[in-house]
């Protein structure tokens, strides 16, 4: 009688495992079909696209490694690059240094909710409004920053409309609206740090820099590489902002970073195999860069192991 009684509960456990399978598919079925039809299939879209000469007035036509051969002849890729580069270093460079001390001093001085959210506010803000504001902000005639810096008597600068300014500009512009969140990343690795390490530490006479030094940014480093492998990779792909205050590239291509000449390649000049092997080039770039920092900052392991 036991043996017997046993036996249906196996056939009942097999069919809930079943339905759940079916219920797990059904959830994620929408994200599937989103991954499958606007990344993937784009992706490997843009991959053939790179190796033809395609216009949108016409089929696509081989042409094998002409685009990438060109592109390693094409002077103003390079200048593309190197701007985007200095945009990169600018922006992840104070992003970084500030949303430190912002995630330190809300996690020794308050851990107040409210100054979370105004600490993110600007994040909430899109790429395009920020760069609206700020364009009105430091309008060199009519903007309220401007009209300060000549009330203190520094005079008016050319923020967006200056060479030597555009990009520094356009770069703080994103920190001012990135910081936050990236502040509030590192604050959540803050508060998973144990208290016994920073308790050792005081009782051998450290202080609270030697602690910072020696203690919080090495048990810190994965998020730390989580932070710079983000901020780069969205650092790398700026457009929107750099497409409201200068609208072209300027003054004289001072911004016109890889992803704005890739854009005017595709859209503006309709060399859509040419755009999509630069495409390729900065995802290939960008994956590299990954995998360096990834080994180099040791992401995937932390001091506390």
């Amino acid at each position: 009688m036991t043996i017997s009684s046993a036996r249906p509960a196996a056939p009942a456990a097999a069919t809930e495992r079943r339905g759940d399978g079916r219920t797990a598919a059904l959830f994620l079925a929408p994200a599937l079909f989103g991954y499958l039809a606007f990344l993937l299939w784009p992706t490997l879209r843009g991959i053939y696209l790179s190796f033809t000469e395609f216009s949108l007035l016409g089929a696509a036509r081989w042409t094998g490694l002409d685009n990438y051969r060109r592109m390693i002849g094409d002077p103003v890729f390079w200048d593309s690059l190197g701007v985007t580069v200095q945009y990169v270093v600018i922006n992840i460079g104070v992003q970084t240094a500030v949303a430190l001390l912002i995630a330190v001093l809300m996690h020794r001085l308050t851990r107040s909710t409210f100054l979370r959210g105004v600490v993110l506010a600007p994040y909430l803000v899109s790429n395009v409004v920020a760069g609206i504001v700020w364009l009105w902000i430091l309008d060199t005639r009519l903007g309220i920053g401007n009209e300060v810096l000549e009330w203190l008597g520094v005079g008016r600068i050319p923020f967006l409309a200056d060479a030597d300014w555009a990009i520094p500009t356009i770069a703080l512009i994103n920190v001012w609206r990135h910081v936050g969140y990236t502040a509030l990343l590192i604050f959540a690795g803050l508060q998973s740090l144990p208290q016994s390490v920073y308790e050792a530490g005081r009782m051998d006479g450290a202080s609270e820099g030697r602690l910072f030094r020696s203690v919080t940014v090495p048990l810190l480093r994965p998020v730390l590489a989580l932070v710079l492998i983000i901020t780069m990779i969205g650092s790398f792909q700026v457009f929107d902002t750099i497409s409201v205050t200068t609208r072209d590239g300027g003054p004289a291509g001072a911004t016109n970073v890889l992803q704005f000449y890739i854009y005017d390649l595709a859209f503006g000049r309709l060399q859509f195999g040419y755009a999509s092997a630069l495409s390729v080039a900065l995802m290939l770039l960008l994956a590299v860069i990954t995998l360096v920092q990834y080994r180099l900052m040791r992401a995937g392991r932390s001091d506390l192991d």
